[in-house]
């Protein structure tokens, strides 16, 4: 699907504030995302978020007249192979953007930077790109996968959890999620489970954390997967006895069709609808305006991509073939952040806060997450320090 965002500009105008031939160039880019199957909300809030940046730079991001390919991934890493191909070897796009699922980005990583065309994620940070595996074309927009997860690891500690019961995906953000919970939490995992990507029925595993009886339980499970784990979770009755904590479960795109079920359930973010900046502000009031629906975190970061992009090709004057000038300007993330606090560490995955989110109405009937507390400020991934960036 081709979705396409022009500025009306006369060619002598841009030429003004654009450099040589290139300035007559137009910023191709390619916007892969998951946008079928059951965790299809989580692709189309980040395409919707992306696409109101562009909107926002009047369809010149960095000055440049913009073009936005999306495709979609299908959630299967065979298919971001052949579609970041096609995009690179028909399109001729100068950046892919997007990619929801680690193991599509790991997949798609390889090919993408071996064709020195800038990655930029608007949601995978696999921790095999953070450190030793770091690439001067890759970026991320959102965080590395460890991250959230160890903000409900230190929770989890510091409110006295000794035993626990770990869920998630088996995939390399499932694996990353629980390993980034262990790093904080020093209690005993009573049970780790991994689940078939996808899984929508967790019977089985609603009766091994009865029989386990743990303190609390965290889970990681996005999308579909999280909606069915949370129904189930209440539907069994512990919720009542046995406190819930994930990350990318309970969050802007499965509230709708949890509802009520979720409420008062805690989970882990590094971006709100209500933290308080002019840029997040002009976001979410757009954002609601443009698609009718709460932006969720994946919308946001989607959102700040584009931002990064655009940073690296003003950086460049609007010289699409400056490669390292436009690498130079994503790695200052000069932009306003809908985050606040966002600066690019060494390793391209931002340094940023991030917070103890509860499920909640909103005055308006809606449902949203709010902040109960900040757990990191200024945090960066324990993998940078393993990235030798050439």
């Amino acid at each position: 699907m081709r979705r396409t965002l022009l500025a009306a500009a006369a060619a002598a105008a841009l030429a003004a504030g654009l450099s040589g031939a290139s300035a007559q160039e137009k910023l191709r880019i390619g916007l892969m995302s998951t946008l079928s199957g059951p965790s299809a909300a989580l692709g189309e809030h980040m395409r919707d978020g992306f696409l109101l940046a562009v909107k926002h730079a009047d369809g010149k991001l960095g000055g440049v007249e913009t073009e936005v390919i999306t495709v979609d991934d299908e959630l299967k890493p065979d298919v971001g192979v052949e579609k970041a191909k096609a995009l690179i070897e028909r399109d001729k796009v100068q950046v892919i953007a997007g990619v929801v699922f680690s193991n599509v980005m790991a997949a798609v990583a390889r090919p993408v930077t071996e064709s020195e065309v800038f990655l930029v994620s608007g949601n995978a940070g696999p921790s095999v790109l953070a450190g030793k595996g770091c690439n001067p074309f890759f970026f991320s927009a959102s965080y590395q996968n460890d991250q959230m997860h160890e903000v409900m690891g230190k929770y989890a500690q510091d409110k006295g959890y000794k035993r626990m019961f770990l869920i998630a995906p088996n995939y390399q953000a499932g694996k990353d999620s629980l390993a980034g919970f262990k790093r904080h939490f020093k209690g005993e995992v009573v049970d780790e489970v991994y689940t078939q990507l996808g899984q929508l029925d967790f019977s089985a595993e609603m009766a091994r954390i009865a029989a386990a009886k743990p303190d609390a339980v965290f889970t990681f499970m996005p999308g579909g997967m999280g909606i069915n784990l949370v129904k189930q979770y209440r539907q069994a009755g512990l919720a009542d006895s046995t406190p819930f904590l994930s990350a990318f479960t309970v969050d802007g795109t499965t509230l709708p069709a949890m509802k009520e079920t979720a409420l008062g359930l805690f989970s882990s973010s590094e971006w709100t609808t209500g933290l308080e900046n002019d840029a997040n502000r002009t976001f979410v009031a757009d954002f609601e305006k443009e698609y009718g629906y709460v932006p969720s975190l994946y919308a946001a970061q989607g959102y700040d991509a584009a931002q990064l992009i655009g940073a690296g090709v003003k950086a460049a004057n609007g010289d699409l073939a400056d490669k390292a000038a436009i690498r130079k300007g994503m790695e200052a993330a000069d932009f306003p952040s809908v985050r606040g606090d966002f600066k690019m560490n060494t390793n391209h995955f931002p340094i940023q806060d991030f917070y103890l989110v509860e499920a909640a109405k909103r005055d308006d009937g809606k449902f949203d997450v709010k902040i109960v507390e900040k757990v990191f400020d200024d945090y960066g991934d324990v993998y940078a320090a393993d990235c030798k960036m050439k």
